[in-house]
């Protein structure tokens, strides 16, 4: 019988690949709004990160959040993703 293959995405804050499970997903969705998703299924344009605050800060500071979807990310959905990391750790 075959294994399941792992799904790996990579977190745009530290650059490495890993299990989707281990990451926390950013969704922008149609209508361009840009939102935390803890399920992983919205619908839209996804984006991962690592549930390290470290790795947060850096996508932050390299704006890496911003040119993987196109558009300006505002200060409360950054503040949602320091509450979702905060939650989980």
């Amino acid at each position: 019988m075959q294994t399941k293959r792992t799904p790996m995405r990579m977190c745009l804050g530290c650059s490495e690949m890993k299990p989707k499970k281990e990451l926390v997903r950013i969704v922008r969705s149609a209508e361009g709004e840009v939102s935390v998703d803890l399920t992983g299924k919205k619908p839209g344009r996804g984006a991962y990160l690592c549930y390290d605050p470290a790795c947060l800060q850096k996508a932050r500071r390299s704006r890496r959040l911003e040119r993987a979807f196109g558009a300006a990310i505002s200060d409360a959905v950054y503040a949602s993703l320091e509450e979702a990391l905060h939650k989980d750790a």
